[in-house]
């Protein structure tokens, strides 16, 4: 069976990720070190043969999918359903705001309760329901394909957890690095983990704070 191979890249660093601050779907450009995370990601991919680019409409987001589409002349696919979890009240405050200002829904956050719903936002099972018939619409536009994805932290967890079988309330103890690279297959009948979080390309960079 034709099988769609898929990289997914978290976007680059943003000043709201050094300052813990929850950026959901807030379009918060690259600072200086996003930018040259994006390029580096860019380069480890140049030789690879790339035959769609997608992002999220977030500027932060696409502007990571731009620099790979670059090496590769892809016009980058912008789809609305590769954004961030939406997080209503929480964004524009960092997570220690969250937790003076909101102590009883910090701890439906941080215990990563399923239903939990941030006051006009997404709850963890509507942001998974999303993130899956996005990404199946998608992959199924490539079978036989290699693609990239650029996209957000929260988006990239729930893809992590539809390819590996986490609960969604399973504690995370796995990477969501910026600009690192994930790869995945995807076939009508699975999506499967191939390596996560290879950051080789950005030697010494470490992973940024909020989602």
């Amino acid at each position: 069976m034709d099988v769609t191979r898929i990289i997914a890249i978290r976007h680059g660093e943003t000043d709201w990720n050094v300052a813990t601050r929850i950026q959901g779907s807030t379009d918060i450009t690259l600072n200086t070190k996003g930018h040259w995370q994006a390029a580096r990601v860019a380069d480890a991919l140049r030789d690879e043969h790339i035959d769609a680019v997608y992002s999220s409409n977030l500027s932060r987001a696409f502007t990571t999918a731009s620099a790979i589409a670059a090496h590769h002349g892809q016009t980058v696919h912008t789809d609305a359903g590769l954004r961030e979890r939406q997080f209503g009240h929480f964004e524009g405050l960092s997570w220690r705001e969250i937790e003076t200002q909101y102590p009883d829904d910090a701890v439906a956050w941080r215990s990563r309760v399923p239903t939990f719903l941030p006051s006009g936002g997404e709850s963890l099972i509507m942001l998974r329901e999303r993130v899956q018939t996005t990404l199946q619409a998608i992959a199924a536009r490539h079978l036989g394909q290699h693609i990239v994805i650029a996209t957000h932290g929260g988006v990239l967890d729930a893809i992590y957890r539809l390819a590996t079988g986490q609960s969604l309330d399973a504690p995370r103890s796995w990477h969501l690095g910026n600009a690192a690279i994930n790869r995945l297959l995807w076939t009508p009948d699975a999506l499967t983990l191939v390596s996560w979080g290879e950051q080789v390309h950005l030697e010494s960079d470490t992973d940024s704070g909020a989602e």
